[in-house]
């Protein structure tokens, strides 16, 4: 799944980067993720750096929009799910680390559908603990 770049990744490279690991994710996985709309930003807008309390908008690199599964009304207003992954701070990461940057897109875009799912950043450090990834 590793690509390589001799210029930095676009906003469309990282979104086929996300549609590639999405797509290797278990069939029964993306099923209860249909309806999810993926979207790839250069940064969090300033309505969400600033509802988040971020020092920069630079230490956001994914962010999940909707109603957890959970917590759905039948009766309530429709509201999309959406996942936002931010291209600039996917990238200063993955120069900082050296980190193999599909396998940190994949990370990120996995972590915000486990949001999708109702679960928080606590619930995943533990999943991820006790599963060795």
């Amino acid at each position: 799944m590793s690509r390589e770049f001799t210029t930095a990744p676009s906003l469309d490279d990282i979104e086929a980067i996300a549609r590639t690991a999405f797509d290797t994710l278990p069939d029964t996985f993306r099923m209860l993720t249909t309806g999810i709309v993926f979207r790839v930003d250069d940064f969090p807008d300033p309505e969400t750096v600033m509802e988040i309390g971020l020092q920069s908008p630079f230490d956001l690199m994914g962010l999940y929009s909707g109603v957890p599964v959970g917590e759905k009304d039948a009766g309530a207003a429709h509201v999309v799910d959406m996942i936002f992954l931010y291209r600039r701070p996917l990238l200063d990461y993955w120069c900082e680390t050296e980190e193999d940057l599909s396998q940190l897109v994949r990370h990120v875009l996995i972590h915000e559908i486990g949001h999708h799912f109702g679960l928080s950043d606590d619930d995943m450090e533990r999943l991820v603990a006790n599963a060795g990834d």
